[in-house]
C-alpha cells in the first residue's frame, strides 16, 4: 500500500525526483508534482486518468511567487488575494511562457492559489518549484478529504501520502477568472459567492463548460460516487421502489420517514459551512455501503449551500 507519512523531507525527496505525492490542503487532498517536470505532470494525469484538456491548479506558498507564474494581475485579483490568501480561492491569470502548456491545457492562462494548510505551506516553502495539485482521486470520482480516502483510491500506485489530518473546508476552492479585468466565478467552492461579492461587488457565475473548460470542475459529471445518485428538491419527490437499498443524504437532523438502508446528515444544526465540510466524507461512506441508490436532498441555495448543490448536481449527472 501507499506510504502514509508525516515526513516532509521524504516528500521533498520524492518531488525532487520528479515523482508525485498526495498532499493535504484545507479543501481536499491533492496529487502533487513539480510544475516544471513533464514526467511528474504526466504521471498526475495518468494516475488520475484525467483528460489532458482539463487544466491543473498551481500551488504557491507566497504571493511573491506570482511574478514567476503570471504576466498580469488585475487590481481586483490583488484585492481578492489580499482578502482570501492563504485560503480556498483560485485565480485564473495570464501565464508566463515558462509555465508549461501541459499544466494549463495549452491555454494562455494559469490557475493559481495559496493553500491554507500548515503542512503543505511548510512543504511548499522548502521546495524550489511550485506544485500542481489536482484532487487526489480518479477522474470524476468523489474528492478525498482524508489520507484514507487517497489510499483506498490509489494503493501503491503512488509513492507517498503526506498526512495532514482531515480537510477542514471539505470542498474544492472557489475559482475566479477575469474577462478583461472583470471577475467571473468559474467554479463554486469553499468561499461563497456572497463573500466574494463583499470584495468585488456583483459577480456572475459561469461554471459549466464541457469543451475546453476554462478551469477545473466545469464538466457536467464530476465528484461522483460509483453508486447511482439522485438529487431531489424534497424527499416528497421520491417514489420508492421495492427491494431497493437506498441511502439518504440530508442536510439537517430532521430525518424523514422511509425505508432507508442508511442516513447521513450533513449538519444536524443546519450549518451550511459544516455541511460543506462533511459532504465528501458522507458520500464516501454511502458509496461504500453496497447501495442501489444514493438519494440526496438539495440544500438551501445560498452561501455554501449553493456550492454543495453544485457538487451534488454533478455527482447526480448521468
Amino acid at each position: 500500500m501507499s506510504i502514509v507519512s508525516s515526513d516532509i523531507d521524504k516528500a521533498i525527496e520524492i518531488l525532487q525526483n520528479q515523482d508525485v505525492v498526495a498532499i493535504p490542503t484545507e479543501t481536499v487532498y491533492g496529487l502533487a508534482g513539480n510544475i516544471f517536470s513533464e514526467k511528474a505532470i504526466r504521471k498526475i494525469y495518468s494516475v488520475k486518468q484525467r483528460p489532458l484538456f482539463n487544466p491543473l491548479i498551481v500551488h504557491l506558498h507566497s504571493p511573491d511567487q506570482l511574478i514567476e507564474i503570471t504576466t498580469h494581475i488585475p487590481p481586483v485579483a490583488k484585492q481578492l488575494a489580499a482578502s482570501f490568501w492563504p485560503g480556498p480561492l483560485t485565480l485564473i491569470l495570464p501565464k508566463r511562457p515558462e509555465v508549461p502548456d501541459l499544466i494549463t491545457a495549452a491555454k494562455g492562462t494559469v490557475a493559481v492559489r495559496i493553500p491554507n494548510h500548515p503542512v503543505t505551506l511548510d512543504l511548499l516553502s522548502k521546495l524550489p518549484f511550485p506544485l500542481a495539485a489536482p484532487s487526489a482521486n480518479p477522474f470524476n470520482r468523489i474528492s478525498p478529504t482524508s489520507s484514507a480516502h487517497v489510499e483506498a483510491y490509489f494503493g501503491d500506485s503512488i509513492s507517498m501520502i503526506l498526512e495532514g489530518g482531515n480537510c477542514k473546508a471539505g470542498i474544492e476552492s472557489t475559482i475566479v477568472g477575469f474577462e478583461g479585468d472583470q471577475p467571473v466565478i468559474y467554479r463554486l467552492g469553499s468561499i461563497s459567492k456572497e463573500d466574494i461579492e463583499k470584495v468585488v461587488g456583483d459577480i456572475e457565475v459561469r461554471n459549466k463548460k464541457e469543451a475546453a473548460p476554462d478551469a477545473p470542475g466545469m464538466l457536467a459529471k464530476h465528484y461522483a460516487p460509483r453508486t447511482k445518485t439522485l438529487l431531489l428538491n424534497s424527499i416528497d419527490d421520491f417514489k420508492e421502489e421495492q427491494n431497493q437499498r437506498v441511502g439518504l443524504l440530508g442536510f439537517t437532523g430532521d430525518i424523514p420517514e422511509g425505508n432507508f438502508a442508511h442516513v447521513e446528515i450533513l449538519s444536524p444544526g443546519g450549518n451550511l459551512t459544516e455541511a460543506a465540510s462533511n459532504l465528501y466524507k458522507a458520500l464516501h461512506k454511502l458509496d461504500g455501503m453496497d447501495l442501489d441508490l444514493i438519494l440526496a436532498i438539495r440544500l438551501p441555495d445560498s452561501e455554501l449551500g449553493r456550492s454543495v448543490n453544485d457538487r451534488l448536481e454533478r455527482a447526480a449527472s448521468s
